[in-house]
């Protein structure tokens, strides 16, 4: 080999990308998230190992069987989800290890070398909350947003900035409303009770039915106007793992990244 064949060479590899590992991946995001990383959390690999070779990163609000073929068919192994992958908080397979579908998805993930890490609880703890970040971002709101518009409006506007095909709502169709709380994601009583002492309407991913919805409507029963809009788990925070993807580009420029919706999981009648 020629001398000048011999630095094309090592020019072309030095040009070729970097591919690094998951567990150098996942170091930089318990770096960049500036939180103290919790021993006990469910933010772990969930298949793969830190030293398996990452070809692009994939975000979303769960990794379901469509999410994986996605990313496979768009050159991304590492998949950084926000919700589990097995249908249970830990990801346990246990009790269900023998179903179809558990078999089929965990051979797809096996099959593609797939590596899955989730990221919740730390993504939730970063300041500002990197899920609800990306829910205003997707709304167009600041975090002081004020309004002055009827309920049946904002919910309408609601849906269509996140383009989905129905939201429930609680509340007169007509009340004014002035000031909005937020709450991505699953809601509790305590937390609702809070948000409704200041604000007209609290917009939320999902409740438990026997508890905020009908404290709303007990309120509303006994004069006093609030408001509840309901958008779904799903919907209401995949904005902030679409923001996790613009974040994860300021980090780790070596590697492909984007977002990949688990999209709206029902349809309307």
């Amino acid at each position: 080999m020629t001398r000048r064949a011999a630095l094309l060479m090592t020019a072309a590899v030095a040009a070729q990308p970097k591919q690094l590992t998951a567990g150098e991946i996942i170091a930089r995001i318990k770096k960049e998230v500036a939180v103290p990383w919790r021993d006990q959390t469910v933010d772990t690999l969930k298949s793969g190992t830190p030293e398996s070779k990452v070809t692009g990163i994939a975000t979303t609000f769960m990794s379901t069987l469509e999410v994986l073929q996605k990313a496979v068919a768009d050159g991304k192994n590492m998949i950084v989800t926000h919700e589990p992958t097995f249908y249970a908080g830990d990801d346990g397979t246990a009790s269900t290890a023998a179903d179809p579908i558990v078999v089929a998805k965990k051979a797809y993930i096996e099959r593609h070398n797939i590596v899955i890490f989730r990221f919740h609880d730390h993504w939730h703890m970063r300041r500002p909350d990197g899920i609800r970040t990306g829910m205003l971002n997707e709304l167009g709101w600041q975090q002081d947003q004020t309004h002055n518009t009827t309920l049946k409006q904002l919910a309408a506007d609601v849906k269509t900035k996140l383009k989905i095909s129905t939201v429930r709502v609680i509340g007169d169709s007509g009340q004014r409303i002035t000031k909005v709380a937020l709450n991505p994601g699953y809601a509790n009583l305590a937390g609702a009770m809070r948000a409704l002492a200041t604000a007209d309407v609290l917009i939320i991913g999902e409740a438990r039915e026997w508890e905020i919805y009908e404290y709303v409507q007990d309120l509303n029963a006994n004069g006093t106007r609030k408001a509840l809009i309901v958008l779904g788990h799903a919907i209401s925070e995949e904005g902030g793992m679409k923001e996790c993807a613009r974040w994860l580009k300021t980090f780790v420029p070596e590697l492909p990244i984007a977002h990949i919706p688990a999209g709206e999981l029902f349809w309307n009648l």
